[in-house]
C-alpha cells in the first residue's frame, strides 16, 4: 500500500511525500492508520482528527482532505490532502 500526503496553502501545494507498507499483514484499517502517521511524521505535521467524512471520501475516492480545523494544534497550512496510490 501506498499513501501520498500533499500539504497546500492559499490553494497552493508547499509540500508532498508519499509512504510505503512495510509488507506487514494488518488489517486495511490498521494499515492506513499506519501509513497516515508515518506520512504525518515525515511532513512534521500533526496527526488530524479522522471525521466520519474522511471515510465517507476515503471510501468513495481513495482520498480525503483534512482542513486546519481537524487539528488540535496550530498548523501553518489550510488543507491537508491524502490519497491512496
Amino acid at each position: 500500500m501506498r499513501l501520498e500526503g500533499k500539504l497546500f496553502k492559499a490553494n497552493r501545494m508547499i509540500a508532498q511525500a508519499e509512504v510505503l507498507s512495510e509488507g506487514v499483514e494488518e488489517t486495511f484499517v490498521k494499515e492506513l492508520e499506519i501509513l497516515l502517521i508515518r506520512l504525518c511524521k515525515r511532513m512534521e505535521i500533526p496527526i488530524p482528527l479522522w471525521l466520519s467524512k474522511n471515510t465517507h471520501e476515503f471510501a468513495a475516492f481513495h482520498q480525503t482532505i483534512f482542513f486546519a480545523e481537524q487539528y488540535t494544534e496550530t498548523v501553518v497550512f489550510d488543507r491537508f490532502q491524502i490519497r491512496l496510490l
